[in-house]
């Protein structure tokens, strides 16, 4: 398919300072928060940060809290609040981002399904979200299936949330300029398609696209459980593995990242081979290959499914495949943070769920490929959902806007 190079118009909510825009993302991450530890964070004065605050109430970008609201905010890992010089006693105002006065929609293609989703300035949830299984893998007709889906959204939803703002999509895939997908193995696309473009012009919704792990990396780091993390990693298992970390909140930005580089990593000498020929690569924690590797188990042909069926039921032959994947994931996990060096990994996908029954089988492959003198590696597996995924498409939209 052609590409059509006008040029997308995308709104941001204001235009000020560097500064400004640095402090603004800093609200949105760790308030509600007081001024004093915001200036300490950014190395600002209290006049400078009096000044850019002003201004970002004065733009509606943010509100200060009633006197005496409890300050829940996040303050970034290691920081230590120094001694306040303003008077002893004196009450302090927390500030917060005006988080319903915008509303942003959600996007996720994943493998045969589309999901979509709402959610406010601070990324929380709006209503439900929809999903629905991808009925024609042609641009033109999962362009139209999301501009329904859309709008049955819309209409759903019983709370009337402002018109969106923005829509942010995202997929498993190369993506350039937010707008351009190159590579789409999901959809089986074999030429650049002008997504972003397509969808905006049938939409009317400006209109960002990205990869799906950067998403969640960004989520995260910005909305969830990484919130002033220096270093964060994800790994995600399921139809295939990824792999994305970021640096004080940023993806770490490559060209090459999004082509499933973590999916050929050594993890387990004497494990499955892969469809390229390699002997125990990370491949062996996808869905499809531990289907093969249980029907080889089983001796006779099985699906994913009924491998998690009877994982479920405790079925010993399952049982011990899921020991030996965790243990896998631990290996990979370990070799994530022996080069990368993360503060914290988050493993997801829609196969994560056999790592959730299986921690101490990860922990065992992390502590067989980790010096014993090193620091204990901390991951996390939180509740998978596809709704986390679609809001994560809205959350990147979120920080385009706002930056």
């Amino acid at each position: 398919m052609e590409t059509n190079s006008d040029s997308l118009d995308f709104p941001r909510w204001f235009s000020r300072s560097d500064a400004t825009h640095n402090v603004a993302r800093g609200i949105m991450q760790y308030g509600p928060i007081a001024r004093t530890p915001l200036a300490q964070i950014f190395n600002l004065s209290q006049g400078a940060l009096s000044r850019i605050t002003s201004d970002l109430i004065y733009d509606g970008v943010i509100e200060e809290m009633p006197a005496g609201s409890t300050q829940a905010g996040r303050l970034p890992q290691g920081f230590d609040l120094r001694e306040s010089g303003e008077r002893r006693g004196r009450p302090q105002t927390a500030l917060r981002i005006r988080e319903d006065s915008h509303a942003f929609v959600g996007v996720n293609i994943h493998d045969g399904a589309i999901t979509v989703s709402e959610v406010n300035a601070v990324c929380h949830p709006i209503g439900s979200d929809i999903t629905e299984t991808v009925s024609n893998t042609a641009p033109q007709a999962v362009v139209e299936q999301i501009t329904r889906m859309v709008r049955e959204l819309a209409a759903s939803s019983p709370d009337a949330p402002p018109s969106p703002t923005a829509l942010g999509l995202s997929l498993g895939g190369h993506v350039e300029d937010d707008r351009y997908v190159t590579f789409a193995p999901f959809l089986y696309w074999d030429s650049t398609v002008d997504l972003g473009g397509m969808l905006q012009r049938a939409t009317g919704i400006p209109t960002k696209v990205f990869n799906d792990l950067d998403s969640v990396l960004l989520h995260e780091c910005w909305f969830g459980d990484a919130i002033g993390v220096p270093r964060f990693a994800v790994i995600t298992m399921g139809a295939g593995v990824g792999y994305s970390i970021s640096d004080h909140g940023d993806p770490i930005d490559n060209p090459d990242k999004s082509y499933g580089l973590a999916g050929h990593v050594l993890i387990d000498p004497e494990g499955p081979h892969c469809s390229s020929g390699h002997i125990g690569c990370s491949q062996c924690l996808t869905s499809d290959s531990i289907a093969e590797e249980y029907s080889g188990i089983m001796g006779h042909v099985t699906t994913f499914e009924e491998f998690s069926h009877d994982l479920r039921a405790n079925r010993p032959q399952a049982r011990r495949l899921a020991e030996r994947t965790c243990y896998r994931l631990g290996v990979l996990v370990a070799t994530v943070s022996n080069l990368a060096m993360p503060s914290r990994v988050l493993v997801s996908g829609e196969s994560s769920f056999i790592a959730k029954k299986n921690r101490e089988f990860i922990r065992k492959g992390i502590d067989a490929y980790r010096h014993s003198q090193a620091a204990p590696v901390e991951f996390s597996i939180p509740q998978f959902s596809w709704r986390l995924w679609s809001d994560s498409a809205a959350a990147r939209t979120i920080a385009t806007y706002i930056s």
